[in-house]
């Protein structure tokens, strides 16, 4: 007969590798996030407070900015608008006309903005 020697018991895995590997995925997933908001642009809720005065619907096309249905380029419509409100709280309503990408919307945002512009609703 054959002589085998003892039976030898079974060793565990060791289960420190594994803790290892797994503590370098959470710092690299950790560093690699993005936390918090990096950007975002305020509007008004409609409906919020009623709406008063003349209309002032600015409608958002490709290359064309339009305030009540009228044609205008930006300078003209900051000028506009500060003829038609009575202060520069007063509410102005957005309208992307159609094909109109998101950019652009928030680059006539950001125009209306900087010409002291506050409360701004995008209407669909």
């Amino acid at each position: 007969m054959f002589a085998f020697s003892a039976p030898r018991p079974q060793r565990r895995p060791s289960l420190t590798p594994m803790i290892d590997v797994v503590f370098l995925l959470l710092v690299f997933f950790m560093l690699a996030a993005r936390f918090g908001v990096t950007g975002a642009v305020p509007l008004s809720q409609p409906g919020a407070e009623a709406y008063a005065g003349p209309p002032r619907l600015v409608t958002v096309g490709v290359a064309t900015l339009a305030l009540n249905g009228v044609p205008l380029d930006e300078a003209t419509l900051l000028a506009e608008l500060s003829r038609l409100t009575a202060a520069l709280d007063d509410a102005v309503v957005l309208r992307a006309a159609e094909g109109v990408d998101l950019q652009r919307l928030v680059d006539v945002i950001e125009t209306l903005r900087a010409g002291g512009f506050t409360r701004l609703v995008v209407a669909e």
